[in-house]
């Protein structure tokens, strides 16, 4: 391995990333906003896998909060193995690839298109079946991702779904806020973390927290967390831990809490706090945390936009983990970087 892992470099890749998104890929973004504030959709559903399924959620809650219109996720073998047509005509459709290759994510979208839905797509490369299955496509405008971990086309992902619902909305203020955020990721990746690096260093398990659009990325963190780590994280919504998973939580377990500056702040916090009273190693990302260790984040002004420099600094510490740990965060064990299933 050399001394800077291709992660690395793709991480500080993450704000020319985001800039070229909402510049060269503006008109697109305005363009299918447009189409979809015309078609007026009752419900929206996503289509995706992986880090990319965890984009999707970020954009239900981002969908729901900002246009009050409800987002469901389909399971793509509805189409791929089951072959059953849904009904989508008063429907908009959002499939997420960085590839735009697998299979079975094409195939549902190209469905939902047949049926009626205004289907959107959100991938790396424009000319993909993705792309081609779709009425409308975002190309993410992150460039050649190699490090089978992805991490600046996640973040583009995110920033594609929550600019298509700012411009669907009109939202002058989200999208001030979009557009000032590329500065604010070079700040979240220079961020480091090394109380949790060394907290981390030889444990095999630990909870990931989040609610509603930190949840989002609190997923991403605990996938990132087995592929680069080999260490079994679970994400959980901090509403639902005290509901049976806190059973597993003992002294010394770990436990990180991505926290938004928005309307689950407190929340996330007094269960943060109060784990950490009942002895878990307990790191929340919010200064009103008491118990809880602190961890240093970025503020962005806007509680949308908050969860997304929270995962942008989130991989920039957790590639420096990986490598502690004498991993190869660029060649996960047993997986490759386009994954095709039917």
């Amino acid at each position: 391995m050399t001394d800077t892992t291709q992660m690395r470099r793709e991480i500080e890749e993450i704000p020319a990333a985001v800039t070229r998104l909402l510049t060269e890929g503006r008109a697109a973004i305005e363009d299918t906003a447009a189409a979809l504030r015309a078609r007026d959709p009752d419900l929206v559903i996503t289509v995706a896998r992986g880090s990319s399924d965890h984009a999707a959620t970020f954009f239900k809650y981002a969908c729901e909060l900002a246009l009050g219109l409800p987002v469901a996720s389909v399971g793509p073998s509805v189409a791929s193995v089951y072959n059953v047509p849904l009904r989508a005509r008063n429907a908009a459709s959002l499939g997420i690839s960085q590839s735009g290759k697998s299979p079975d994510i094409v195939a549902l979208a190209r469905a939902l298109t047949d049926q009626g839905a205004a289907s959107v797509a959100i991938t790396n490369d424009a000319t993909s079946p993705l792309a081609a299955a779709s009425r409308h496509t975002l190309a993410m405008q992150a460039g050649p991702e190699l490090s089978v971990a992805a991490t600046k086309t996640y973040v583009a992902s995110l920033v594609a779904g929550l600019a298509l619902v700012a411009h669907w909305r009109k939202d002058d203020a989200l999208i001030a806020a979009l557009d000032a955020l590329p500065p604010l990721l070079e700040q979240a990746v220079a961020i480091d973390w090394p109380d949790l690096r060394e907290e981390l260093q030889d444990k095999s398990e630990l909870y990931v927290l989040g609610r509603g659009t930190s949840y989002a990325v609190s997923n991403e963190a605990a996938l990132k967390f087995k592929e680069t780590c080999q260490i079994h994280a679970e994400s959980y919504s901090s509403a639902e831990v005290l509901h049976g998973p806190v059973s597993v939580v003992r002294p010394g377990f770990p436990v990180l809490a991505l926290i938004a500056r928005d309307a689950t702040e407190a929340g996330i916090v007094e269960v943060s706090d109060r784990l950490a009273e009942q002895g878990a190693h307990v790191y929340a990302t919010s200064p009103k945390a008491t118990a809880a260790h602190v961890l240093d984040s970025v503020a962005t002004g806007h509680p949308l936009t908050d969860p997304i420099a929270l995962i942008t600094s989130f991989y920039a510490f957790v590639e420096k983990l990986a490598v502690a740990r004498g991993n190869n965060p660029d060649l996960p064990r047993n997986l490759r970087k386009v994954t095709e299933t039917v």
